[in-house]
Formats: C-alpha cells, sequence, structure tokens
C-alpha cells in the first residue's frame, strides 16, 4: 500500500507496533544477551559475564531502537 492509498486509521496501529517492539527489543536482547552470559558463566566459572550479557544486551537492543525508530 502506497502513502497516498493510507487510511487514517492504519496510523494508529503504526504507534501501536512501535509501542509493543520497543519493549520487545529490549526484554529480548536482555534475556538472549544475558542467557548468553550465563551460559558462559556456567562453562567458565566467572560470574562476571552475566551482568556483562545484560549490559551488552541493553545497549544492543536501545542501538536497534535507535535504527528502526530514531533516524
Amino acid at each position: 500500500m502506497s502513502e497516498q492509498e493510507r487510511r487514517p486509521e492504519s496510523d494508529g496501529r503504526d504507534f501501536a507496533d512501535a509501542a509493543w517492539s520497543v519493549p520487545s527489543y529490549l526484554l529480548s536482547g536482555i534475556l538472549v544477551w544475558g542467557g548468553l552470559g550465563w551460559l558462559l558463566a556456567k562453562w567458565s566459572g566467572v560470574h562476571a559475564f552475566i551482568p556483562i550479557g545484560v549490559i551488552l544486551g541493553a545497549v544492543l537492543a536501545v542501538y536497534l531502537v535507535y535504527l528502526k525508530y530514531g533516524r
């Protein structure tokens, strides 16, 4: 559907999609990278990988949100 053919009611749907996408990116980034950090911590015995993975996941998720919605 082109921009000219858009109906006014679809504009609210775009906002709702963004409202669900942003927390989903943040949560999935934290869970995936935190999970990888947890696996590395279990494997190596160094428990510092867990917070590193969580922080890295949050930073990468914020960067992805910026790339998708911030520009």
